[in-house]
C-alpha cells in the first residue's frame, strides 16, 4: 500500500527549527540570523470526531447525510487554501474505518460496535475526497484513551475493556489503556499499522492524550494514575522515578511508531 510519509505528532503540532548558526564574529547578534525559508506551509483543520464534536454533527445520521457533512466540512478547508486536514479515526480504541481489530465508534451510529447503513467506510470516504481537493489527510489517533466520560453506548463485546480488563485503568472520570503495559503499547501500534497498511493516508498525528491529565478526587487532591500494578511489574526495578519511567514508556511506543516506516 503506497504510504507518502508518516509522522508522529506529539501535543498537536511539532515546529521544525533551523539548526544553530555560528557566528565567526564572536560579537554578532542573534537577531543578525536569518533562518532559511520553509520549503512549503503545513495549514491543517482538524476534523475532531469524538463527543460528534466536528463529524458527524450527531450520532445516527443516514450515510448520506454523513457524506454531505464531510464534503462540507474537505471544501470549507480548500477555499480556506489549507492543504491538509487531521481526521480523528481512533478517539476511545474504536474505528471510524472498516477494522478487524475494534469495533466501530459510537459517534457514528449511536451504539459501539454497530456499522453505519448503508454500509461505507468513512475513513477511505475521506481520503478519496481530500485528494480530490488538493488535500492530504492525516489520520489522527487517541493511543490509549479507552473510553470517553461522555460516552452514552455501551462497550461493544470486541472492545478492549471487554476483552483485556486487566490492562485498563480507571481513572477519575477517565478509562484509559495502561502505557506501561506492553500490550497497551501492541494494541495502539497495531492499529496504526492496520490503518497504514490498507489505507493511503498522508500522516500519523497523535494528541496529547498518552497519559491523561491529572484529576483530582474528592478530597481536592490530585489522584495519582492508578498504575500499581505495570509499576510493579517494569518500573520499580528501572532504577527509574515513577514520573521518569512513565515518560519513558511513552517515549518507547514513539519508537515503535517510527519502526513502522520500516515494515
Amino acid at each position: 500500500m503506497a504510504m507518502r510519509q508518516i509522522i508522529a505528532i506529539i501535543a498537536a503540532v511539532l515546529f521544525l527549527l533551523p539548526p544553530a548558526l555560528v557566528a565567526a564574529d564572536e560579537t554578532a547578534s542573534v537577531n543578525n540570523v536569518v533562518p532559511p525559508p520553509p520549503n512549503r506551509e503545513f495549514r491543517a483543520m482538524w476534523i475532531a470526531t469524538v463527543g460528534n464534536s466536528c463529524w458527524p454533527s450527531k450520532p445516527g445520521l443516514t450515510t448520506a447525510q454523513q457524506k454531505a457533512e464531510l464534503i462540507a466540512l474537505l471544501d470549507r478547508a480548500a477555499s480556506l487554501k489549507m492543504n491538509a486536514v487531521i481526521f480523528q479515526i481512533r478517539p476511545a480504541c474504536d474505528a471510524l474505518y472498516q477494522s478487524d481489530l475494534e469495533p466501530w465508534s459510537e459517534y457514528l451510529t449511536g451504539v459501539q460496535g454497530k456499522m453505519p447503513q448503508p454500509i461505507y467506510d468513512p475513513l477511505a470516504f475521506a481520503i478519496a475526497e481530500a485528494h480530490k481537493r488538493g488535500l492530504q489527510l492525516h489520520a489522527w489517533f487517541n493511543p490509549f484513551r479507552a473510553a470517553h466520560p461522555q460516552a452514552k453506548s455501551p462497550s461493544a463485546r470486541n472492545h478492549v475493556t471487554q476483552t483485556r480488563p486487566d490492562i485498563i485503568r480507571h481513572y477519575g472520570s477517565q478509562v484509559w489503556l495502561d502505557p506501561g503495559e506492553p500490550e497497551a503499547q501492541t494494541r495502539a501500534v497495531n492499529a496504526v499499522l492496520d490503518v497504514v497498511k490498507h489505507y493511503d493516508v498522508d500522516g500519523i498525528i497523535f494528541d496529547d492524550y498518552f497519559y491523561p491529565y491529572p484529576e483530582k478526587g474528592w478530597a481536592g487532591g490530585t489522584l495519582d494514575f492508578p498504575d500499581d500494578a505495570s509499576w510493579k511489574k517494569y518500573g520499580s526495578s528501572s532504577g527509574q522515578s515513577r514520573d521518569d519511567w512513565r515518560r519513558a514508556n511513552v517515549n518507547q511506543f514513539i519508537q515503535k511508531i517510527i519502526l513502522i516506516n520500516s515494515y
